[in-house]
């Protein structure tokens, strides 16, 4: 069972290294796919806010991890 328990780790590490990122990064599609299907903001304003958090949640976690 310790096997399993292993490879499953494993296979996991490969798709989220980091769990803040991860966590950051679903956070930010929640509160974009809710505002845009409250019809809040349009598709063009939508995008371009994901695409931007993504890259400031992607620079802090660059910047994160270079600390280390």
């Amino acid at each position: 069972m310790k096997v399993v328990g292993a490879v499953w780790n494993e296979v996991l590490g490969l798709f989220v290294d980091d769990g803040s990122l991860a966590a950051a990064i679903l956070v930010l599609v929640g509160l974009v796919a809710t505002l845009r299907g409250r019809g809040l903001i349009g598709p063009a304003l939508g995008g371009g806010v994901l695409f931007g958090g993504l890259v400031v949640i992607l620079l802090e976690n660059v910047r994160r991890s270079s600390r280390r």
